[in-house]
């Protein structure tokens, strides 16, 4: 199916947030970029929705390609849309979050990310696009969700 449009369409993108509980503090797994934009900062392993594809699957398949996780729990937290986020496209993600169960998972880069680890939430590194407010964000949201 082909569609032709006379103005600009945004891209869509699902972002993952994955937790685990870790004393003293919680971690959240990253990626770090393997390409541009944002070679070699870290970022919320996600991607692109393919055009056929329901969000649900879109973000499970992201984190499974670039971490090796899979997560069919995860929930969907917010959307965010701030122009400019992104260098490339006009993007509009939608955040999504889960807690990581240590005996069923095990965490390995791959597709496009050069390295995936995990990282105090107190501590994050620098941070690719706006990922490092969208962490914030979604950190408040779950807070007030208990």
């Amino acid at each position: 199916m082909s569609y032709i449009y006379e103005y600009p369409m945004p891209a869509v993108t699902v972002d993952a947030i994955l937790l685990r509980k870790a004393a003293p503090d919680m971690k959240i797994l990253l990626i770090k970029r393997r390409n541009e934009p944002f070679k070699d900062l870290w970022a919320l392993p996600g991607g692109f929705v393919e055009i056929d594809e329901e969000l649900d699957d879109a973000v499970i398949r992201e984190l499974q390609e670039e971490t090796g996780v899979f997560h069919p729990a995860l929930r969907q937290l917010f959307t965010i849309g701030t122009v400019g986020r992104d260098p490339r496209y006009r993007t509009i993600s939608v955040i999504y979050y889960g807690w990581y169960d240590e005996n069923h998972m095990s965490v390995s880069a791959g597709d496009d990310a050069a390295d995936a680890q995990w990282f105090s939430t107190d501590d994050l590194p620098a941070m690719a696009f706006d990922h490092a407010q969208v962490i914030l964000q979604a950190l408040g949201l779950m807070k007030q969700q208990r």
